[in-house]
């Protein structure tokens, strides 16, 4: 495919990496669920394109040093199998770019629609003061929290001090360092106060499902997807440690992924499974008073 990009549109050459994207079968899974919205993510930021741009662009022809740098990233790709965001250091979650390295998961998380329905109906937005989130990574949901309640104040974990130089850069871009605090500490150990929302997005991954996964998840931190032999191992003690730090009419969000079901079996609570209307699954919500 190493094509001479002469009256080769941003429309054709997205055309041209999908078309390389399905004949080298990569994996999708990491901001994209497909081979063209992975096509064209990597080919506007290559050329530095904001992929929220609304002018119609994908007619322009693009240069014979732009078509190189297309086709080299797109090899990249291909070839090391690591996931795009990993190869261009950006990530879009609730609408929102955030930078990311190794260090962190990748954004994906539904949790996204949920954050920009503010919860509703199981939150009166106005009423949220305080919110805590465990396992920030990126710290892309803390800090799309901070966007959509504009009057609460973020507390974010991670046990990870790497992962939270990348939640730190993001929280400087977005400039909420007076609204997000972010503390290392293992799930609640460091915590204080209450809180009306706690959410997680834990390590959910059994250690047999891990071993099977696509080669993209080898680039990304286990210790932030392995989560024992059920897929238990941290949301049984989030389950169990949370309800003192939440308010008597607080919720508990918690994302359980493939570990859904096992959760389900094993802890005979009242959860609710929420239905995403733009996709995903796997996130449940409890009240506090059936945790208490």
């Amino acid at each position: 495919m190493n094509i001479i990009s002469q009256n080769l549109s941003i429309d054709d050459a997205i055309k041209k990496i999908a078309e390389l994207f399905n004949k080298h079968e990569i994996f999708f899974g990491h901001g994209t669920d497909n081979a063209v919205d992975e096509a064209t993510e990597l080919v506007y930021f290559t050329l530095n394109i904001d992929l929220s741009s609304t002018q119609n662009i994908n007619d322009r022809i693009i240069l014979e040093d732009e078509w190189k740098a297309v086709h080299k990233l797109a090899v990249l790709r291909t070839e090391t199998r690591k996931p795009l965001p990993y190869l261009t250091n950006q990530a879009y979650f609730c609408h929102e770019k955030f930078y990311v390295d190794e260090r962190v998961l990748i954004p994906r998380s539904p949790i996204a629609e949920m954050i920009q329905n503010h919860f509703n109906p199981w939150l009166e937005q106005k009423m949220v003061k305080n919110i805590l989130e465990i396992g920030t990574g990126s710290g892309c949901i803390a800090i799309a929290m901070a966007k959509y309640f504009e009057h609460s104040l973020i507390t974010a974990t991670d046990i990870s001090n790497a992962a939270l130089e990348v939640a730190k850069m993001n929280v400087k871009y977005f400039s909420f360092e007076k609204k997000i605090k972010l503390i290392q500490s293992d799930l609640f150990d460091k915590i204080q106060g209450k809180f009306n929302l706690i959410v997680s997005n834990p390590p959910y991954v059994p250690r047999e499902v891990m071993k099977n996964l696509p080669q993209e998840y080898s680039f990304e931190p286990s210790k932030a997807l392995l989560a024992g032999d059920n897929g238990l191992d941290f949301i049984a003690r989030i389950l169990h440690d949370a309800p003192p730090f939440l308010e008597d009419d607080g919720i508990l969000v918690i994302e359980a992924g493939v570990a859904s079901t096992e959760m389900e079996r094993e802890f005979k609570l009242p959860f609710k499974w929420i239905d995403f209307e733009f996709g995903g699954e796997g996130v449940a919500l409890i009240e506090a008073k059936h945790l208490k």
